[in-house]
């Protein structure tokens, strides 16, 4: 009879240690793997990025960025629309490119014809 409440008893303990030494194996490797980003943060830092590209080409001056879009997708920025002359289109994928996070420049800026928008 005592030997077989030792050998319960044993058992017992034996699966408690088990179910803790696998809990903490199933915690640490949630804690070291990262977590996938969500779209929806995704499409923030896009966001963010864009409008750090647009505040820097507002501010590097000789830039008219009133029809200028700039729109930003895993770092690779596209610049579209119009400047009054040809400079300002080097200038402003210089001024892009210059930005932290930016990886990519796609510059379709194109010269503003006499009397258009």
């Amino acid at each position: 009879m005592d030997a077989i409440k030792t050998i319960k008893l044993a058992s017992c303990a034996l699966i408690v240690l088990a179910s803790v030494n696998a809990y903490a194996q199933s915690s640490e490797a949630g804690a070291m793997a990262p977590a996938a980003p969500t779209a929806k943060s995704v499409k923030a830092e896009n966001r963010a990025l864009g409008k750090k590209v647009r505040a820097a080409l507002a501010k590097a001056g000789g830039i008219d960025v009133a029809n200028v879009t700039v729109r930003a997708r895993n770092g690779a920025v596209s610049l579209a629309g119009t400047v009054p002359d040809a400079s300002q289109i080097d200038h402003a994928a210089t001024v892009a490119k210059g930005v932290a996070g930016v990886t990519s420049v796609d510059n379709h800026l194109t010269i503003r014809t006499e009397g258009g928008q």
